[in-house]
């Protein structure tokens, strides 16, 4: 294949894309076999995920309700991993920013604007998830523990922290059979945005994958932490202090993870209980993963994970499929991006190729070789 010039800008913008679609189409077809296996029929089901995902404006509040907080735990995947680090420590961060945040009402004299305590909550959360995150990229510079591990490990205790303090000293005692903390007062609750049943959250969320877009690619910090991310050694070698870096991104993707903690809490659960260990944690790896990484493109993976997950009471009630039934399309997903994600080198071989045709605007022929 010889593109022309064009041609090859188009297919650059488009090229990083690439296994995301191919292994969204894989996902697409072992999920169909897996319902016909069953006598499921899978074209019905297919469509039946889409509008119960995006064919209403019902199913748009439910998709969008569950992509907000996705878009939060996804960057607490994706800023770490600019540097190289692989965290999965989200659904901790999370739990422990909307927990602090649900504190912080109870510390204010009554009457406090919503004006103060929203940002003052937004603060609480984030220092929470930052700190807890900010944990596992130390222990990685400083101590060499993988922060794969340490980051699911860090989670598990910080689910357990969180229930040994909402279900003991924090409890409200009129909570009977859920245990919560003190209910956030109506008056610091977060509303809805203007014409959508959706919570603020949503446009923060936005906002949040935006700025850290722009901060990954235009900073001179974030390109730092790209050649961190690229080679640690050759990052070392030109004097870039690598600790430092590391330990940042991973308190901001903690923190991220906090926010998201906070607006389940002030605009969704009214208080910190089980509710919020709702598995949004665990989902942002898979939309950090399908999104590549990008925190621009996390906002649309954020919003296909939140409509497979909004989808499944459909499923149940015309199929009669489990509702678990979207948790193996959401396996088979991350599955089949791992698998793609072989095309790494073949594509890096592509970009360059694919570079030279868009700048010279002469055909280049692209070899079928690896890297």
């Amino acid at each position: 294949m010889r593109p022309n010039a064009p041609t090859a800008r188009v297919m650059l913008s488009l090229l990083p894309a690439l296994p995301t679609a191919l292994a969204v189409l894989g996902t697409l077809l072992l999920f169909s076999l897996f319902l016909l296996v069953q006598g499921q029929p899978a074209l019905d089901a297919i469509g039946l995920i889409f509008e119960g995902a995006f064919g209403s404006s019902f199913a748009w509040q439910s998709t969008l309700l569950r992509a907000s907080p996705l878009m939060l735990t996804a960057l607490c995947v994706a800023l770490p991993a600019q540097v190289g680090l692989i965290v999965i420590g989200g659904e901790g961060a999370l739990a422990l920013g909307g927990m602090c945040a649900a504190i912080v009402p109870q510390m204010l004299p009554h009457g406090t604007p919503w004006l103060l305590a929203t940002p003052l909550m937004a603060v609480a959360g984030m220092l929470a998830g930052g700190i807890w995150i900010g944990a596992v990229g130390a222990l990685r510079q400083w101590r060499g523990v993988n922060e794969t591990i340490s980051s699911l490990l860090m989670s598990y205790i910080a689910i357990a922290l969180f229930k040994h303090l909402v279900e003991g000293p924090l409890r409200d005692p009129a909570s009977l059979n859920k245990p919560s903390t003190y209910p956030v007062p109506d008056a610091m609750m977060i509303g809805s945005i203007p014409g959508l049943d959706t919570h603020w959250g949503l446009f923060w969320g936005v906002v949040a994958c935006i700025a850290a877009w722009v901060f990954v690619k235009f900073s001179t910090k974030g390109f730092a932490m790209r050649v961190v991310g690229g080679s640690n050694r050759a990052a070392r070698l030109v004097g870039l202090p690598v600790n430092l870096l590391a330990l940042a991104a991973c308190v901001l993707g903690g923190a991220a993870a906090g926010l998201g903690g906070m607006f389940e809490v002030a605009a969704v659960q009214g208080s910190a209980n089980a509710s919020l260990l709702a598995g949004y944690g665990y989902a942002g790896i898979l939309v950090a993963f399908a999104a590549r990484q990008n925190p621009l493109a996390i906002i649309a993976c954020a919003l296909m994970i939140g409509g497979i997950e909004a989808s499944g009471s459909l499923l149940q009630r015309r199929l009669d499929l489990p509702d678990a039934t979207t948790l193996v399309l959401q396996g088979l997903l991350f599955a089949n991006l791992l698998a793609w994600e072989a095309l790494g080198g073949r594509i890096a071989a592509w970009r360059v190729k694919l570079q030279a045709a868009a700048q010279t605007d002469l055909p280049v022929q692209l070899e079928q070789t690896h890297a």
